[in-house]
């Protein structure tokens, strides 16, 4: 026989007795109301701490009519597990959860990404008072599923949408592109290649390699793009190309979309012996931490994520209509490999 005890919780009723006092006094007096004395709250409070009684405030809060919670789902691949999310879902949901707390909220995370699974109908469920969705573009049926829930429900907001009209808050992407062919060309390079898309799923991607590769032609410096597609993800895409690139022989500097990406050509170069920064450099677009720990550190352009996730749960928590995509600032990070 199992002898083991549970620790019993404290209720409201045990501190009215212990205090003398009835239950709904107790809830009065932990509320703040203005009928209860200051020496009946006093001891109630007293009681409380004694009794290691704590106020339930989630359901308090349901009883005003508020939940407390935002719901964030990270949509990921089908069959993909945890650590297949690119880091920078996870330091983007990290901004999340720091601005969530900031107004006082909580965050219920999920990870989705099986079509017959989905599920985002927290609000109507007075789960939570609003969602935000963030993750890989790669799954567009996740992405066509969470656009209907913003359609039915308010207030829902997105982060790198591959559908144009979802985004709500977006890096500043053309403004980081910029800064990055300006760094290479500042470096000495001539022979400028952008490793990214111009026509996949991922719209930032487009928007970076417009913006390269226009302020490369203001500079007069000779730029291409190397087109990456959406069978791989981003490391082993950044592989391929590393690998193409390689066989061209001919960049001097490389720009890469996002930091995954840049890793990937990273480790082509390393492979081959190509040596980098000495001759040939590369930039990558996120910011992540990781970046430090490459060989060498990689050069990027990070976003404030900080920054993003205030205005992510500021869109689901102002209760105003959408106003356009809101920017997130950008600042080159200078590491080893420019």
């Amino acid at each position: 026989m199992d002898t083991a005890r549970r620790p019993t919780r404290v209720t409201s009723f045990d501190v009215a007795e212990r205090a003398g006092v009835s239950q709904s006094t107790v809830s009065r007096a932990l509320s703040g109301s203005a009928v209860i004395s200051e020496a009946t709250r006093s001891r109630v409070l007293e009681v409380a701490s004694e009794l290691g009684y704590f106020v339930d405030e989630r359901a308090a809060r349901l009883r005003r009519g508020h939940t407390g919670t935002l719901a964030a789902v990270v949509i990921t691949m089908p069959g993909g597990s945890a650590r297949d999310v690119n880091p920078f879902s996870y330091a983007l949901l990290g901004g999340i959860c720091a601005a969530a707390a900031e107004h006082g909220l909580e965050v219920l995370v999920s990870l989705q990404g099986e079509e017959d699974k989905l599920f985002g109908h927290y609000v109507e469920r007075g789960q939570a008072e609003g969602l935000i969705v963030i993750g890989t573009t790669l799954n567009r049926p996740a992405w066509e599923y969470f656009r209907g829930i913003g359609e039915t429900s308010e207030p829902v907001a997105y982060w790198g949408s591959p559908l144009g009209d979802l985004d709500w808050v977006s890096s500043d992407n053309e403004a980081g592109a910029r800064m990055a062919a300006d760094h290479l060309a500042d470096a000495g390079c001539k022979d400028l290649v952008c490793v990214g898309s111009r026509g996949g799923t991922q719209r930032q991607f487009a928007e970076r390699a417009d913006a390269f590769l226009t302020r490369a032609k203001e500079l007069g410096i000779s730029a291409r793009l190397e087109e990456i597609g959406d069978e791989d993800d981003r490391h082993d895409q950044g592989v391929a190309a590393g690998k193409r690139l390689l066989a061209q022989g001919q960049a001097d500097g490389v720009f890469a979309v996002c930091d995954a990406l840049a890793f990937g050509v990273l480790e082509s170069f390393n492979g081959a012996g190509r040596a980098v920064p000495d001759e040939i450099k590369l930039i990558g677009f996120d910011g992540l931490q990781a970046g430090e720990l490459s060989s060498p550190p990689l050069t990027t352009i990070e976003p404030d994520l900080d920054q993003a996730g205030r205005l992510l749960v500021e869109a689901v928590t102002a209760g105003g209509p959408h106003s356009g995509i809101r920017r997130v600032p950008v600042k080159l990070l200078k590491r080893g490999s420019v």
